[in-house]
């Protein structure tokens, strides 16, 4: 009984080519149940869920280092010169950038420099802490945008009377009801918009680590602007709190003030920020794109920054052969071989998992070839017929070296078979061409008998 299921005319019409080099990972389960389970065979009794668990455990392992990696991603590296892992991502085999003929060149990883994490300190190199006890990073303390992160967020519909910013209530609306004489705070799409609101009546953060005395720069823009007049007011460890500028308009608005400026209310919970109706006029605005940075501690990392802000050493073509260095015999032969290339560099930060960019590779197209287990998606569960017997033998020695009982020479005869199946199918799988060798071979300048 033949494996092909459709005709040749379905075949070329559709978009399932290529794949009767491949068999399903179900197939290979249902095929090894048949050769090596049962009655008189050398696995008596097992139940599917475990052969199942060793075989995709068997697609793993040799997906690494047997299996052809097929997978692929190709972007236009952006000015911040990072690129976000794939999903599936387990390692790379290579990462280049295409010219415009669509020529792959080489791209080197550099072990010289890291991203690592950066903390900020006061004037004595002392850490800064938060509430918590923990140490604050550098970078923003709000992050651009943020207003509905449950922890972290902004608290909505807050409302007070008179001097009292404080919350008494909360809730949430949609852009979808105008909230028609509706009073307080409401978030929407990562802004938050007011309506109709009295003097005072602010939304809030808490648990933010302002420190008493310490400049802090705040960008914010307001849009949808009818009424009031409003401001940032931020609260220290102490209590004490500082203001921006009231605003008015339409706009994007970026101020640094100083924490610690007035004294403490009682109103005001210690490490907060507030953003207000300061008019007597009833309020209606909407604010977006917030960002709250402590002024010294903008960039989050300064070896990363240092990094892509060079010019790498890779653009340094000098073939050191000229008048300084030809006649110093030996003096050119000191280069380090993974600078002395022109291409760029790379490396892995898989803390937050992104690759980053040396300088010249902005705005290239680069191809992140890369290795996964096989097992992200259902497609992508199938081995290739090169390697089926391998999957039995790796899936039959895991069976037998766990299950109690077993011979110890059964055990060991196969783990002999399975070293034996994996190394065939590297050998299949290596796709060695005698044509193609001899071909290289004569670029040696190999004689080559036929």
């Amino acid at each position: 009984m033949g494996l092909l299921n459709q005709t040749q005319q379905n075949y070329y019409s559709g978009n399932d080519h290529g794949n009767y080099q491949f068999t399903s990972l179900d197939d290979i389960i249902t095929q090894f149940q048949i050769a090596y389970v049962g009655e008189d065979k050398i696995i008596s009794k097992i139940k599917r869920s475990d052969v199942a668990f060793f075989a995709q455990r068997a697609m793993q392992e040799l997906s690494f280092d047997t299996f052809k990696s097929c997978k692929s991603q190709e972007i236009s590296v952006p000015a911040t010169l990072q690129m976000i892992l794939p999903q599936d991502y387990v390692n790379y085999t290579k990462i280049s950038w295409v010219d415009s003929a669509g020529i792959k060149h080489l791209l080197y990883p550099t072990s010289k420099t890291s991203n690592p994490l950066n903390y900020q300190v006061d004037s004595n190199n002392d850490f800064y802490y938060d509430i918590n006890g923990n140490i604050i990073p550098s970078g923003e303390l709000i992050v651009n945008g943020n207003f509905s992160h449950p922890s972290i967020g902004w608290k909505l519909n807050e409302t007070g009377g008179g001097d009292d910013p404080q919350a008494v209530t909360t809730a949430t609306g949609t852009s979808s009801d105008p909230f028609t004489n509706q009073i307080g705070w409401f978030w929407n799409n990562n802004s938050i918009i007011g309506y109709n609101l009295p003097q005072y009546y602010a939304t809030k953060q808490y648990d933010v680590p302002i420190i008493s005395g310490e400049q802090y720069t705040i960008t914010y823009t307001i849009s949808g602007y009818s009424s009031g007049s409003y401001n940032f007011v931020i609260v220290d460890e102490n209590g004490h709190h500082s203001s921006t500028t009231s605003r008015s308009a339409n706009g994007t608005y970026e101020e640094t003030i100083t924490a610690g400026d007035t004294a403490p209310a009682l109103l005001y919970p210690k490490q907060s920020i507030y953003f207000q109706n300061t008019s007597t006029t009833d309020g209606n605005a909407t604010i977006d794109s917030v960002s709250i940075v402590r002024v010294g501690s903008e960039n989050s990392n300064v070896t990363w920054e240092n990094y892509q802000s060079s010019t790498p050493s890779e653009n340094n073509n000098d073939d050191y052969e000229d008048d300084t260095y030809w006649p110093l015999d030996g003096q050119r032969y000191g280069l380090d071989p993974q600078h002395a290339q022109a291409n760029g560099s790379f490396y892995i930060d898989c803390v937050s998992g992104k690759i980053h960019f040396s300088s010249n590779i902005s705005g290239k197209t680069v191809i992140l070839d890369y290795i996964s287990d096989s097992l992200g998606t259902d497609e992508e569960m199938q081995v290739h017929k090169f390697a089926e017997e391998a999957m039995y033998k790796c899936i039959a020695y895991a069976i037998l070296s766990t299950r109690a009982n077993t011979e110890e020479y059964i055990v060991r005869r196969f783990k002999k078979e399975r070293f034996a199946e994996v190394r065939k199918a590297k050998l299949r799988l290596s796709n060695i061409k005698l044509e193609e060798i001899t071909q290289i071979l004569r670029g040696k300048s190999k004689q080559i008998k036929h």
